[in-house]
């Protein structure tokens, strides 16, 4: 199989699969086409993908002109759709419920077939490609937590955990999945102290359990989750409702019980957001601030560490882009049932009921289609 490695267009700084991926690769007989510069970020130079046996093209056109799978980290950017290729594969965490009605439909009319990371499900309903993922963002959101605290950010002034005698900042964690528990451990690792909220009892049974109680934790509903955040110093938004538009569990009203000066940390933004009044923004322009709440909501957190993003992603997703070029899509989709789930759109047959709900496309069982 011809499969494409593309520079991120988004500006995500991880790649989906390493050198060493790649080498496995073209060892089994498929041509792999890297964009020029692509792992430059975390230094995964073209000589390393050059010497697995890579070919290095010059541009992202290119990319797509040669490939039949092309393998991403990020969505398609909007101007990126016109590159793709009738029947082409594109696998990435493509977050499609958050997409334009224009990108999907043209998608769909150039018979491409959609697999989502976010989709990707085990038979004991894991999400294996994307665990890993979460597991960066909740860590790396108390990292950023700690920076936003400081006056110089336009923060409280506070110091996450807090010294003798003066008490630790108070981090608020809506959602207890993966995000939410990794959030949770670097929270209480740095000393603060830590409220957790999640509508499901097993997942707070969990977060009990695995941090010995050192957690509060909340059934989530509207006056629990107001009460929590008029405390807060830091609010971790952790929503998850897979291949779904997040909802929004902290309104522009609530903001109002909020101390002047906390922090948002939207990571539910891929899938818009779970608070009213959180918008996109980027690396190079971060936070801004809405009733003297500032809010962060950069997409795609995991790639500010894009070295462990990039080889945290390459452990779970590699073994499916083995088994596309070996088998093809076809065989690959009956083979797998991890893989089916994980399909969008399948040679332009909508397929995932968010493309029905939000686009207004009839859908179709993958099982039926192969």
């Amino acid at each position: 199989m011809d499969i494409g490695i593309p520079v991120e267009m988004s500006g995500d700084n991880r790649l989906a699969l390493t050198p060493q991926s790649v080498a496995l690769l073209c060892e089994n007989g498929n041509n792999v086409f890297v964009e020029t510069k692509a792992g430059d970020k975390i230094h995964f130079f073209d000589d390393k993908f050059d010497k697995a046996g890579a070919k290095i093209v010059l541009s992202h056109q290119e990319v797509y002109e040669k490939a039949n799978l092309v393998v991403k980290t990020d969505k398609l950017a909007e101007k990126e759709v016109d590159l793709v290729r009738e029947e082409q594969i594109i696998t990435a965490f493509h977050h499609l419920a958050v997409c334009s009605q224009t990108m999907v439909d043209k998608l769909i009319e150039k018979k491409a077939t959609i697999i989502g990371y976010e989709l990707i499900e085990d038979e004991n309903g894991q999400l294996p490609v994307l665990y890993p993922t979460s597991e960066i963002a909740g860590q790396v959101s108390i990292q950023i937590a700690a920076e936003y605290l400081k006056i110089i950010k336009g923060g409280r002034g506070i110091v996450l955990g807090g010294i003798p005698g003066v008490p630790p900042a108070i981090v608020v964690i809506i959602g207890a999945g993966t995000v939410g528990k990794n959030a949770c451990m670097a929270a209480l690792g740095a000393g603060a102290q830590v409220i957790v909220l999640d509508k499901d009892m097993n997942k707070l049974r969990d977060i009990e359990r695995l941090f010995q109680k050192r957690a509060i934790t909340s059934i989530a509903n509207k006056k629990s989750i107001e009460r929590a955040i008029s405390l807060a110093d830091v609010v971790i938004g952790a929503v998850l409702i897979k291949g779904e538009k997040s909802p929004h569990v902290i309104t522009r009203n609530m903001l109002k019980k909020m101390k002047k000066g906390s922090l948002i940390i939207d990571l539910s933004i891929d899938q818009g957001g779970c608070v009213e009044t959180s918008k996109p923004t980027t690396p190079k322009s971060p936070v801004y601030k809405v009733q003297g709440i500032t809010h962060y909501c950069v997409p795609n957190i995991p790639s500010c560490v894009g070295w462990t993003g990039t080889l945290a992603l390459d452990n779970v997703l590699s073994p499916y882009v083995e088994l596309l070029a070996e088998k093809g899509l076809e065989k690959a989709l009956q083979s797998s049932y991890s893989l089916r789930k994980g399909v969008y759109i399948y040679r332009g047959i909508p397929i995932h009921p968010v493309l029905q709900n939000v686009f207004g496309y009839t859908t179709k069982k993958i099982d039926s289609l192969l």
